[in-house]
């Protein structure tokens, strides 16, 4: 386990931390109501749109792998300054992107830079007392739900007034401040695990092998996150086209819509040390079901269509919070690996999930979508169930 010193975890350093947490994870989600704006700036077709969320997703997915578990092993502060540079440097790529291979490099490294949260979210749990983990855990993750939810409204309401380049211009200022911060704000770590580079990527395999929980944890998540962001990727696509005809900043508000999520993550952080994490999850995965059922009969129905998204983000980080409890319980002295393996499979699933829905959408319409929503959360609610029982 971690030695932390010399300051506990505080509630301002608390709060520091899950601001940060919202900044920085915000920063995946930031393109993707701005795809149909990004496309018709860069004269894009619409076979490649979808590769400009996923581009991050999967930028985070391979941080998650190759740069996650280096919290085990090094300061994590030192980790954090050395990301915090990567991050303002992609983003301010991303706003001077001149064509596509520019935009998806940069955006791509945005992601890796992003590994900040999953730097924060293990530190928090390392600094935090067993009476206290469940309501640090809650605050964090509130702060990750937040910064997913919201981003899509600030960056519409950006790029409707100022263009969508601004919106990276911005995040790349907040960015260095909340880098700054941090390096002012964390206190230092020292790690007792002692493993070469190699032997920390090989123990995550290990981890994987032997600990059925942390399968269990990785495989679901993947599957509703994937369905979340199918979801996500595509309401652009589908509002600002008839009967809706919605503005870029009028699809920002949807995140608005959205932060119902946040909620959910306080409602499930408070629950789960009531009832326990598989009968919250069974709950919460049970209503992302259900979302994409609303979400079907919404079609043409804006109000339908948004308690079907209300209903998917509570469903989503409802969630998380009890898996995510589930995952730092497995091993206490390798909370960054257990957690890298559980996120890396979660953010694979955000890309493919992007990916495939963009590519969904465009072929079979808003219907073909939420069935395909539908199925992801269907297959996760049955195999959690599955196991639970065994």
């Amino acid at each position: 386990m971690d030695h932390i010193e010399p300051k506990p975890l505080s509630t301002k350093l608390l709060f520091i931390m899950a601001t940060a947490i919202a900044a920085t994870a915000a920063n995946l989600y930031y393109n993707q109501p701005l795809i149909p704006s990004i496309g018709k700036s860069l004269e894009l077709s619409d076979g490649v749109l979808g590769f400009i969320p996923s581009a991050s997703q999967i930028g985070y997915a391979m941080a998650i792998f190759f740069i996650s578990p280096l919290g085990d092993v090094m300061n994590r502060k030192l980790v954090i300054r050395n990301l915090s540079i990567t991050l303002v440097i992609a983003l301010l790529g991303v706003y001077l992107a001149p064509n596509f291979a520019v935009l998806i490099t940069a955006t791509f490294v945005v992601g890796l830079g992003a590994n900040i949260t999953q730097q924060l979210i293990p530190l928090g749990a390392s600094l935090s007392s067993i009476e206290n983990k469940g309501k640090v855990m809650a605050t964090l993750m509130t702060g990750l739900t937040t910064g997913i939810l919201l981003s899509r409204t600030l960056s519409g309401f950006i790029a409707e007034h100022f263009g969508w380049r601004a919106v990276f211009l911005g995040a790349a200022i907040m960015a260095a401040i909340i880098g700054v911060v941090l390096q002012i704000a964390l206190p230092s770590n020292k790690p007792t695990a002692n493993l070469k580079y190699t032997q920390l990527l090989a123990s995550m395999f290990t981890l994987v092998k032997t600990k059925p929980v942390l399968r269990e944890a990785a495989f679901v998540g993947a599957l509703w996150f994937a369905a979340f962001n199918a979801m996500w990727a595509t309401i652009a696509i589908h509002v600002m086209d008839a009967p809706f005809l919605l503005s870029v900043q009028q699809v920002g508000l949807l995140g608005f819509v959205g932060a119902a999520g946040i909620f959910g993550a306080k409602i499930a952080g408070k629950w789960v040390d009531k009832i326990g994490s598989q009968k919250v999850m069974t709950v919460s995965i049970s209503l992302v079901l259900l979302s994409f059922i609303v979400l079907a009969l919404g079609q043409n129905n804006m109000v339908v269509l948004c308690i079907g998204i209300i209903l998917l983000d509570l469903g989503v980080f409802g969630s998380q919070i009890p898996n995510q409890v589930r995952v730092f319980a497995i091993d206490v002295n390798a909370r960054s690996r257990t957690n890298a393996v559980y996120m890396l499979f979660y953010y694979i699933g955000a890309a493919v999930g992007s990916a495939v829905g963009v590519s969904v959408i465009s072929k079979y319409g808003w219907t073909g979508l939420t069935i395909f929503g539908f199925t992801l959360a269907a297959i996760a609610l049955t195999f959690h169930v599955t196991r639970k029982s065994k």
